[in-house]
C-alpha cells in the first residue's frame, strides 16, 4: 500500500486534499517534525505489535514511548514489536510510512492519551515523506477500525 491507498482511504472524509508530502523523508518522529514545522511529541507515531498473532497498531504522541506494564495490562500479553517485513506484510505499510488509514483489514488502531494534549497532531500518511495533520476528534473518526483511546505509554509530560 502507499501514500496512493491512504488518499483514496481520506477521500470518504473528504480529507485527501490535507495530505502533506515533503521533498524530503519524513521517516522518524525527529525527520517529521523538522519536515512540517512542529515539536516532535506532535508526530502522531504508529507502532506495531502482535497480540494472538494478529496486528494491532497503537498511535502515540512522538515523545512518548510505550509502557510494558500498561501493554501487559491492556492486552494480557508482552508487547512484541513487529519486524520491518512483518509490518508491510501485516500492516500494509512499511516502516517510515505506517499510518492508521489505508492498512489491512482487521488491524485493530488503539489510540494513546499522550496525543490529547495537542490541538493537532501529524500521523504519516503511508510514505517515508508524508503526513497530514489532524485533530485528535478527526483522528479518532479517520482512523480504520479504531478501538478508541486508552493510556499505553510513559515519558510524556
Amino acid at each position: 500500500m502507499s501514500i496512493t491507498a491512504v488518499r483514496a482511504y481520506l477521500a470518504q472524509f473528504g480529507l485527501d486534499s490535507k495530505v502533506l508530502e515533503f521533498p524530503v523523508s519524513s521517516a522518524t518522529v525527529e525527520l517529521a517534525a523538522e519536515a512540517a514545522g512542529v515539536i516532535p511529541a506532535r508526530i502522531a507515531k504508529s507502532l506495531s505489535f502482535k497480540v494472538d498473532g494478529e496486528a494491532i497498531l497503537i498511535v502515540t504522541a512522538g515523545d512518548a514511548k510505550v509502557d510494558n506494564a500498561k501493554f501487559k495490562a491492556a492486552f494480557h500479553t508482552k508487547a512484541k514489536m513487529l519486524t520491518p517485513d512483518e509490518v508491510t506484510e501485516m500492516i500494509g505499510h512499511a516502516i517510515g510510512g505506517v499510518c492508521p488509514f489505508g492498512i489491512k483489514e482487521g488491524v485493530k488502531v488503539y489510540l494513546d492519551e499522550s496525543m490529547k494534549r495537542f490541538d493537532s497532531v501529524f500521523p504519516a500518511a503511508g510514505s517515508s515523506n508524508s503526513a497530514i495533520e489532524l485533530t485528535c476528534d478527526q483522528l479518532e473518526q479517520v482512523a480504520q477500525n479504531c478501538q478508541g483511546w486508552g493510556d499505553f505509554c510513559k515519558g510524556w509530560v
